[in-house]
């Protein structure tokens, strides 16, 4: 269905009429003619400008291609196409993720990690049990962990006869956020109340003599400490490149030596969150000449006294990062901290997502959200290009997701005839293999601030990527780079056509 640039509609009848839109198939067609700016008279070099029918047409992507681009001022949808047909949002999924982290955390809101004791500290020693309990925080990295350990001898602590325990209950627990991705892939780690360095684990390989010797750490930019509970060992084979099992206290690697080379390294997900950051702060604590035994996993906080605890930043800064970064860690973790404190007990990501969903519904007025996490890595979430602008609308105006979002920079190469428009671009993009999408807001040089969506999937060809394909598929690269062209033309056409200056 096109909205042509003539429909001056009320941007609430826009929220409403869109959405609705979705329970209508025979809409979800593709237009017959192509879109054209408003005639603005002789306007010579307007017209020279392909019509956005051209562009998806030169994209070349098959699938589905779904956008539309709405005048914020005047409520006017400049054009649409497909605008009301769900798809995989990828990382975009983020921006409605963090507008539900807002709402309900606050901007201010921060995570803290505590460590407790199960007795006071007497001259130095805790006769009981040392616990570090995670509270969440996203964004715990060992350079923290260090400066927690130093914070604990500076309240005075020496010595601890009892057994040292580590504790992720602050939210629930999953092995990983999407069991369709590949074991290996270091953004698809597991998600606990305890996380460190994003549940991944840096891996390192380089040749020795006939073999080869491998390291696997937790890394940051000041602290190299190594780690027990990933285990790598190198396998006579050339495929499958990585296996991961579980084992009692430990994640079980192997890589084949085929695949090595003659060095290298990356990072692999962590299976084990709570046991990774225990003997991280393990060693942080040795290096304060504070011995402690093995981390042990606790289900359930006893009663305790705090020895010392480290802060994150503001969730309005983490959540910059987030959308910039693209972290998937941290999106599930702050739409499931989102949801524990508006009262929910999701013990899936789904659950959670469906809470955020129901939130968009009864708190924005959007319907037809279809998320099955919070970050869009399971390519099961749908959206429309339609209800993902009335959701960008209503943040905008009620929680400014606009200073948080990305700015995005216009390429030059595109429209090869036509200079870059010079506009400001504030978006989230996705990327998944096969599924491309950008959504957020342009301010063009006259002032006028446009809300766009743009979605392309190809859910059919991602959907037959054989397992052992799946971190990079043939075709893929190429398919999401002329994805993101599009989304470039598509924007510059929009720039040039809409703009007064």
């Amino acid at each position: 269905m096109i909205k042509t640039p003539n429909t001056a509609i009320s941007r609430r009848f826009f929220l409403g009429t869109t959405l609705a839109a979705l329970a209508h198939p025979a809409l979800a067609e593709a237009p017959l003619t192509s879109l054209r700016p408003k005639d603005r008279g002789p306007d010579f070099f307007r017209k020279s400008i392909p019509s956005a029918q051209q562009l998806v047409d030169q994209a070349n992507l098959g699938g589905d291609v779904g956008f539309a681009v709405v005048n914020i001022q005047t409520g006017e949808v400049l054009e649409a196409m497909n605008a009301e047909v769900a798809l995989p949002p990828a990382s975009v999924a983020k921006a409605v993720t963090a507008g539900y982290a807002l709402d309900s955390l606050g901007p201010e809101h921060v995570f803290t990690t505590r460590l407790l004791a199960t007795a006071p500290i007497a001259n130095g020693v805790l006769d009981g049990d040392l616990i570090l309990a995670g509270g969440g925080d996203p964004t715990l990295d060992t350079n923290m962990m260090a400066d927690l350990a130093a914070r604990a001898k500076t309240a005075g602590l020496r010595e601890v006869r009892g057994k040292f325990l580590v504790w992720g209950g602050a939210l629930p627990r999953m092995d990983l956020i999407d069991p369709a991705q590949p074991d290996h892939v270091g953004y698809n780690p597991a998600v606990s109340g305890l996380n460190l360095n994003f549940n991944r684990v840096h891996f390192e390989w380089r040749r020795s003599g006939q073999g080869y010797a491998v390291t696997m750490d937790g890394r940051s930019d000041k602290y190299r400490p190594d780690v027990t509970i990933s285990k790598m060992r190198v396998v006579q084979r050339d495929l499958p490149v990585y296996t991961y099992a579980s084992a009692s206290g430990y994640d079980d690697w192997t890589v084949a030596r085929g695949a090595l080379g003659k060095g290298g390294a990356r990072w692999l997900p962590v299976r084990k969150p709570e046991l990774y950051a225990g003997e991280v702060f393990q060693t942080m604590l040795g290096a304060q000449g504070v011995r402690v035994k093995h981390p042990q996993v606790i289900s359930t906080l006893p009663e305790t006294v705090e020895v010392a605890r480290i802060s994150s930043a503001p969730l309005n800064d983490i959540l910059r990062d987030m959308l910039k970064y693209s972290t998937n860690l941290t999106a599930e973790i702050v739409g499931l901290a989102a949801s524990v404190a508006r009262g929910g007990q999701p013990q899936t990501l789904a659950q959670s997502a469906g809470q955020m969903n129901d939130w968009a519904h009864q708190g924005l007025g959007v319907m037809n959200l279809g998320f099955v996490d919070h970050s869009g890595l399971g390519d099961q979430s749908r959206i429309s290009a339609g209800a993902m602008i009335s959701t960008l609308m209503e943040l905008s105006k009620s929680l400014d997701i606009k200073s948080i979002l990305k700015e995005i920079k216009v390429r030059d190469e595109v429209l090869r005839r036509l200079d870059p428009p010079d506009i400001d671009i504030s978006a989230k993009t996705g990327t998944l293999n096969f599924v491309s999408s950008l959504a957020g807001f342009c301010d063009l040089p006259d002032g006028t601030e446009l809300a766009f969506a743009i979605f392309s999937a190809d859910t059919e060809r991602r959907a037959n990527i054989p397992k052992a394909e799946r971190e990079r598929p043939r075709g893929a690269s190429s398919w999401n780079g002329r994805a993101k062209n599009l989304q470039q033309a598509l924007l510059q056409r929009w720039g040039h056509a809409y703009s007064r200056v």
